[in-house]
């Protein structure tokens, strides 16, 4: 295990996924752990990471010496690097040229961390202070043109440096150089696994419950399916999944999870047809964050109801994911006094007073992937782009009727089948159809028409955080209109959305 220590760095997500690339385990503390506590996890290495204060200011996060003193090894990354030389003696100032971007690393002594890379390579700087005086026992190992001390070592310690950032895609080597660490310094092994996760979150799952029961709200989106998985091979039957069926669903898709949960995994699940209460209660609205919310009351309403039914609950599960538990951390990585709500049962645990299950926090998005993949999860489901919480309310403009939802469902269908079929479904984020509250003329069978008109929605990201429009092929997008106009009364115009994010959002609404 790899123990990464928080200083609030952009990267500190980023440098957890490559050191679990190496399939080795690793999780991510606040600044604040106390050497006790490091002690009693037993790390094979702390990576101290980037952050975006300077070491001299009042209120810096900063490491204590002690842990220095372990014996484990160190590997301090730009701000990391600058905490371990203020806490063992050295000087850290600011400078009057700053460097951010790519620059030159020229490797001056032979080191573990550089072992198979080339003596000149590039890296990627992003800091504004340096490092002007060395502890005792450590050595410069290379510099840049700006930077003199651009890693550090002291190899009897067993403490390591870099001022650049190894983690990120424009440093070339910088993947080797974590191997490195992770293998020559630490000596660690790579065993972590889905596989070996599975055996270990079914065991846990099987202490923390003991002989409760089990509730979870399934949303057939990848996260709840692959919790809902794993909480039944640890508990069978004790587990209850319920599903509720909003009304604002896509086409096909409530009949998919039964078929899937219900009648091919023998899971028990409840399906509870909220249709009619959820559209009532949508009746004439219009504005997008009322509509959020009177379906979020909705949705804890009748699941709430629901699972008052089920006799003798005592535990609730969710599909929390590890970028949720870090991201509800303080700006320097310390845990907040509550961990946020997460995607449609928020708010729930406090109103039935049930204890929180969480298979799934200490995972990545893509690892939860490979662990439904790993449980048997079919890969419609497994890579199954992102669907929001108020469903196809927030893709329809205006207020939400049962015709425009058929209009919408049948479009956004067509778009589905098309995308798919042409192999561009798992390269794109998210692919959808928007339904707009207005409508223009056509023609159609030498009449005038007056009918809606759908926008189409594709774009490519790596997290949602930033989008870009898919550029997809021509012929594709035109076979799609020529389907939506012909086969969904009720359309005669079809446009692309070709906004990114930033400005725009990746949903509408």
């Amino acid at each position: 295990m790899i123990l990464i220590i928080d200083y609030g760095s952009q990267y500190n997500q980023l440098i957890a996924r490559r050191v679990r690339e190496q399939h080795v385990y690793c999780q991510i503390e606040p600044p604040d752990i106390t050497p006790e506590i490091i002690r009693s996890l037993r790390p094979e290495g702390i990576i101290l990471s980037g952050g975006p204060a300077s070491i001299y200011e009042a209120g810096a996060p900063k490491a204590s010496r002690a842990i220095f003193e372990t014996g484990i090894p160190v590997l301090g990354i730009c701000y990391g690097m600058q905490s371990m030389v203020a806490a063992l003696g050295g000087e850290v100032i600011g400078v009057r040229k700053r460097e951010y971007g790519f620059a030159q690393l020229h490797i001056r002594e032979p080191s573990p961390l550089f072992s198979g890379i080339a003596e000149e390579t590039t890296c990627w700087m992003s800091h504004g202070d340096s490092i002007r005086r060395l502890p005792a026992g450590f050595r410069i190992t290379a510099s840049t043109p700006s930077t003199e001390i651009a890693a550090i070592e002291n190899q009897e310690q067993r403490l390591y440096g870099l001022q650049f950032h190894p983690e990120v895609a424009h440093t070339p080597g910088g993947k080797k150089m974590l191997e490195n660490f992770l293998f020559a310094v630490c000596g660690c092994r790579r065993s972590w696994t889905m596989r070996s996760f599975a055996r270990e979150a079914v065991a846990e799952i099987r202490s923390q419950v003991g002989d409760g029961r089990v509730i979870l709200g399934l949303s057939g989106g990848v996260d709840s399916s692959v919790a809902a998985l794993l909480l039944h091979q640890a508990l069978g039957e004790r587990l209850t999944a319920i599903f509720v069926d909003n009304g604002v669903l896509r086409q096909g898709e409530a009949e998919g999870v039964r078929a899937l949960f219900r009648r091919h995994l023998q899971m028990n699940v409840r399906f509870v047809n909220a249709r009619m209460q959820f559209l009532a209660a949508l009746k004439g609205v219009v504005d997008p964050e009322r509509k959020r919310k009177i379906i979020g009351r909705l949705f804890i309403e009748v699941f709430e109801k629901e699972a008052r039914r089920i006799a003798e609950v005592a535990y609730l599960a969710q599909g929390t994911l590890y970028p949720d538990v870090i991201e509800s951390r303080s700006a320097f990585g310390g845990p907040s006094a509550v961990i946020k709500s997460h995607h449609n049962v928020g708010g729930l645990p406090k109103r039935m007073k049930l204890k929180l299950v969480e298979p799934l926090r200490h995972l990545f998005k893509d690892e939860v992937r490979l662990l439904g993949k790993e449980l048997g999860l079919p890969d419609d489901l497994i890579w199954r782009q992102p669907f929001p919480g108020p469903g196809l309310a927030v893709r329809i403009i205006g207020e939400v009727t049962p015709g425009r939802l058929s209009i919408l469902r049948g479009a956004d269908a067509i778009l589905q089948d098309e995308i798919r079929a042409a192999g561009h479904y798992r390269k794109l984020w998210q692919s959808f159809a928007v339904l707009l509250p207005l409508k223009s003329v056509g023609i159609m069978g030498d009449q005038r028409t007056y009918e809606h008109i759908i926008a189409l929605r594709a774009v490519t990201s790596e997290d949602a955080m930033t989008a870009d429009w898919a550029r997809l092929p021509h012929d594709l997008l035109g076979r799609i209109g020529n389907r939506i106009i012909n086969e969904v009364r009720g359309v005669n115009r079809v446009v692309y959305d070709i906004s990114s994010k930033p400005p725009s959002t990746i949903e509408w609404e």
